[in-house]
């Protein structure tokens, strides 16, 4: 009923919006284009680039917005771990895979195909580049595969400001070398097509073509700025599993594989600037609402860096600790099984003692951050429970001054795993014996667990 669901939606969202720029609209054609997008949007890693979002990002306004959200996400190869079999054989025509990376196809290779070289131009992609998931390739095969399905229903013109629009939310582009903004640099190729291709824009119109891409792209990342950091942080651990796939096996992921899913999160937030988040052209949006949006992003990325900094720090307390039973241990074995509802299973938290802060907070991040681990975010996920108990024992022990050094030593066991226990000989004695009562506590209820299961089958034998 859901997938039905959002399949109608989508539909409405197709037939409407053609409906509204005056294109054509057959309904048993749309019907297949919104059953080809949701399919795609519940792919088994999607948890954050998903059906919901696609509509959120496109709102209900303008049509062109609403067709470039609906597409914008379809191609992901690295969540999908590939490209979708069903607009693979859309793609073929233009690209093709070379030593494991996608690559536009040579010049003497490609069709005469209107669409895709309207798209190209857009983005400025030329024959031979290889694609780069991190620079466009995502957005540039999702425009294609928009533009293909769009072409029977809508005019060129309008196929190019829907490209114009998804090329606009590759995100996190810095300054090019001349100095120029993505979309000032989006701004100038957009002038270059409407004269190569007689699309008919007036300069006025291309202005504006700029400025919706604009609002859309900074709808894409608006969770960046959200007023409330749980907000940002619940979205943070929706994006880790699409990336870090083993997350997807609540209670079978290892402690080193959830550690490396913090990881990465942490090295990407720790050199992003706020500042490449979101974007800006011609008063769009104006200076304040542009400077707010750049406030609270930085203010949420502080949080998000330290809240993940003691996040990695107690996964390296507790992977050190494993190394003591063997390698690539699971989570659950350290920590206990996430509790379905109405379960009782017995938890790492059950066995720690509800400590007093050891040391003043500083600051009202580190008030924030602690309230954080203590309560937790606003959501749940599949595969992580929201607060962070082990996490908030340790912050209460050691200290949010000693943050940074600890990090640095736990960084160091990262990067050499046989100096495990010299890393924990780091540690607070205290803590760390805290921490393995903990887990023998923890064992020794399983053992009485199994206990009881024996001792009621030699009752009933």
């Amino acid at each position: 009923m859901e997938l039905l669901g959002e399949q109608k939606r989508c539909l409405d969202g197709l037939a409407s919006s053609i409906e509204q720029l005056g294109g054509r609209v057959d309904i048993a054609k749309l019907e297949e284009i919104a059953e080809l997008i949701i399919q795609t949007m519940r792919g088994p890693w999607r948890y954050f680039h998903t059906s919901e979002h696609i509509f959120e990002v496109g709102g209900s306004v303008d049509p062109i917005e609403v067709l470039a959200a609906l597409f914008h996400d379809l191609v992901y190869v690295q969540v999908d771990q590939g490209v979708s079999f069903n607009i693979s054989s859309a793609l073929s025509p233009f690209v093709k895979e070379v030593r494991s990376q996608l690559v536009i196809r040579d010049e003497t290779e490609l069709p005469d195909d209107a669409m895709y070289h309207l798209v190209a131009s857009v983005f400025g992609f030329i024959p031979g580049k290889t694609l780069s998931p991190f620079a466009g390739q995502n957005e540039f095969l999702s425009a294609v595969i928009a533009a293909k399905c769009l072409e029977p229903f809508l005019p060129a013109s309008t196929i190019a400001e829907i490209a114009a629009c998804i090329e606009a939310t590759i995100p996190f582009r810095p300054l090019s070398p001349s100095g120029l903004s993505a979309i000032e640099l989006l701004h100038q190729r957009l002038v270059s097509a409407n004269r190569d291709f007689n699309l008919g824009w007036s300069d006025a119109q291309t202005v504006e073509i700029v400025k919706r891409a604009v609002r859309l792209a900074n709808r894409d990342v608006e969770n960046f700025a959200s007023p409330n950091s749980s907000n940002f942080l619940d979205n943070t651990w929706n994006l880790m599993p699409e990336t870090n796939h083993e997350l997807g096996n609540a209670n079978l992921y290892t402690v080193a594989g959830y550690r490396r899913s913090l990881q990465k999160m942490e090295g990407f937030l720790k050199f992003l600037k706020p500042e490449l988040v979101f974007q800006q052209f011609m008063q769009e949006p104006d200076d304040a609402t542009y400077a707010n949006l750049i406030a609270r992003t930085r203010k949420n990325i502080e949080v998000a860096k330290l809240y993940l900094a003691i996040k990695l720090i107690t996964i390296a307390i507790l992977e050190a600790l494993s190394y003591r039973l063997g390698r690539d241990i699971p989570l659950s074995t350290m920590m206990g099984e996430l509790r379905a509802p109405g379960s009782k299973t017995a938890v790492l938290e059950d066995y720690l003692p509800n400590k007093l802060i050891a040391y003043p907070l500083e600051s009202q991040l580190e008030r924030e951050v602690l309230n954080l681990l203590a309560v937790g975010r606003n959501q749940e996920s599949r595969y992580d429970i929201k607060n962070s108990p082990v996490a908030t024992f340790i912050i209460k022990s050691i200290g949010f001054a000693e943050t940074e050094n600890f990090l640095k030593k736990a960084q160091d066991f990262f990067a050499d795993p046989n100096s495990s226990e010299e890393f924990l000989s780091y540690c607070s004695p205290d803590v760390i014996d805290t921490i393995s009562s903990g887990v023998m506590k923890l064992f020794d209820s399983r053992k009485m667990a199994l206990g009881k299961v024996k001792l009621a089958h030699q009752t009933v034998s």
